[in-house]
């Protein structure tokens, strides 16, 4: 560990409080900053999502403050501090009620609710993978190790825009202020499995890096890893879903691609829009003339390439090409 964390460029666990616990130190003025940034940049991330903006929902990430509080509850949990780690727990909970409100009533305002859902803000935020669970570990590990040196904290700008905390809240909002209910959700695993890595990966290097500390007596630090058990655990919970949905993900691929061949083997020039896959079924979307080929045969394929074999059912629009003159 002393070579992620050298002695010489290590802060100490006073040090680390001060920057961490909004209840330490001048409370008033750290509180004053924390919500005026925190709803600042849910303001910049939710017209970012709404204007399909990627220069201005970048922005968000970089003004938003709330990495503090999760990190601080991973201090708090490492050295036993009940009180920050129940004040950090607060403050996230009413950051995420501040940003996501703010989606929902930006929302009511929109001119075409249905244009945003489809934009690529949303649709790259309410759809997680193991990747993004995998991404955001490897962030809150540079974050977490980024706040114990003196010598690197010029990195935390690029872990608020590889974390991305506000943005998926921002489209948790939008999504519910538009009725897109399943969308929220989606948007609202990502930004939990943001939190748990962020959560878990700081606890691992805190309790690495030595910052236990008396704290709340012995009693405390118990209770301390029985909450490190819960939040990993948790982890464990959320990466099912991801986990799911890249499978899923990577499923839809290979049917499209053995539909291409389908159409082709036969001579068939037409076009897969797109692929639906259910635990029932899977729904192969394409443009084609009026009659296709045996549907049988690409339904032996999608056989083989999906372990529980769904019902394919061909969801097909006849397409065709005029020309003037």
């Amino acid at each position: 560990m002393a070579t992620l964390i050298p002695v010489s460029q290590r802060r100490d666990v006073a040090d680390i409080s001060d920057r961490l616990d909004l209840a330490a130190g001048d409370r008033q003025a750290k509180t004053s900053a924390f919500w005026t940034m925190l709803t600042l940049s849910g303001v910049i991330a939710v017209c970012g999502i709404a204007t399909d903006s990627t220069a201005t929902v970048i922005g968000a990430m970089i003004v938003a403050p709330l990495s503090t509080p999760i990190l601080g509850l991973g201090l708090g949990i490492v050295t036993g501090r009940l009180a920050l780690v129940r004040g950090s727990a607060v403050t996230i909970l009413g950051g995420v009620a501040v940003v996501v409100v703010m989606g929902v009533l930006i929302a009511q305002i929109l001119p075409n609710p249905a244009g945003v859902l489809s934009n690529s803000q949303v649709l790259g935020r309410t759809s997680p993978a193991i990747a993004d669970l995998l991404a955001a570990l490897a962030t809150g590990l540079v974050g977490a190790i980024a706040i114990t040196r003196r010598d690197v904290a010029d990195v935390l700008p690029g872990v608020a825009i590889a974390i991305s905390l506000v943005p998926p809240l921002g489209v948790v909002g939008v999504c519910l202020g538009s009725g897109a209910y399943s969308l929220a959700v989606g948007a609202l695993v990502l930004f939990a499995s943001n939190v748990l890595a962020m959560v878990v990966t700081g606890v691992l290097v805190f309790s690495l890096a030595g910052y236990r500390s008396a704290g709340e007596g012995r009693a405390g630090v118990w209770r301390g890893r029985r909450i490190q058990l819960v939040f990993a655990c948790a982890l464990l919970v959320i990466a099912v879903p991801m986990t799911i949905n890249s499978l899923n993900t990577l499923w839809s691929r290979q049917i499209a691609d053995a539909a291409d061949s389908w159409l082709q083997a036969h001579g068939v020039s037409g076009q897969v829009t797109g692929v639906t896959l259910t635990a029932n079924s899977a729904t192969v979307r394409l443009t084609g003339p009026e009659q296709l080929p045996p549907v049988d045969e690409l339904q032996r394929s999608v056989d083989a390439l999906v372990p529980w074999e769904p019902r394919l059912v061909v969801d097909y629009t006849v397409g065709g090409r005029k020309e003037a003159g």
